[in-house]
């Protein structure tokens, strides 16, 4: 991205001189555009991370006001904030955080109708919804547009996180989460405040190595971690040759 800081002292040095980012992945960084869809629990340390780490165009979609009981685990927001639009929130927050990002806000629901719009022209979309109706859109949306999706969830005491790309060659999430027919809503289950900041750092981090390409990510993998008693667990997945979604998108199941 034009502008970035690159001197020893500047926003990025610690990037700078990290073994697996350096100049050229913090150039990566820079030049990327993430579609982050929701600003609460999870959404908070994903757009936080994410727009100090640089990446040049940062979208966020929410069409959700800031309320009391979200401040218990969305970070993003403050008791000033109460009332506003998360976009509109966000937007403060995150363009006071780091002025050089490029925000993009759209204060609209993920539906049949808006997701294709939604995730067109960028380089990663990240799903921090709360309900599973939204993340399967995503999945078909992404899919079609061929772009990677990386999706997370929360729930009381657990969390887990995966990257769903058939483009690259890994499964998308109709393969791994074929849908329910009545998914019980996420907000009757209740959630450990700080859950949503492990878990959305993490996000955050998974982002930005596959933006750079350091090291390892979640393509093809599941991550769940249950906090309450300190067990993590790393699962393999796998194309469906039957998935309705991605069959015949992207490589071969």
């Amino acid at each position: 991205m034009d502008g970035q800081s690159f001197e020893p002292e500047g926003r990025y040095a610690r990037h700078l001189i990290l073994p697996g980012i350096g100049p050229a992945g913090q150039a990566r960084l820079g030049a990327a555009s993430v579609l982050v869809i929701g600003a609460g629990g999870l959404g908070s340390p994903v757009l936080l991370y994410l727009a100090a780490a640089g990446v040049g165009r940062l979208g966020l979609a929410d069409d959700d006001v800031v309320s009391l009981s979200n401040l218990q685990r969305q970070v993003l927001h403050g008791t000033a904030r109460l009332g506003q639009g998360k976009t509109v929130s966000a937007r403060a927050r995150l363009a006071d955080l780091n002025p050089e990002v490029v925000l993009e806000t759209h204060a609209i629901r993920v539906e049949a109708e808006t997701a294709a719009t939604l995730v067109a022209g960028y380089d990663l979309v990240i799903d921090c919804t709360d309900n599973l109706a939204a993340r399967h859109l995503l999945n078909r949306a992404c899919v079609a547009a061929g772009v990677p999706l990386l999706s997370g969830a929360i729930a009381q005491w657990e969390g887990q996180i995966g990257l769903y790309a058939p483009g690259l060659g890994g499964p998308c999430y109709a393969c791994t989460f074929p849908k329910p027919d009545h998914p019980p809503p996420a907000q009757s289950k209740g959630v450990v405040g700080a859950l949503p900041g492990v878990v959305g750092a993490r996000m955050a981090l998974e982002a930005i190595k596959q933006l750079t390409g350091a090291g390892q990510g979640l393509l093809g993998r599941l991550w769940m971690i249950d906090t309450l008693w300190n067990e993590e667990r790393l699962m393999v997945t796998h194309r469906r040759a039957d998935c309705p979604v991605c069959r015949g998108k992207g490589e071969k199941c």
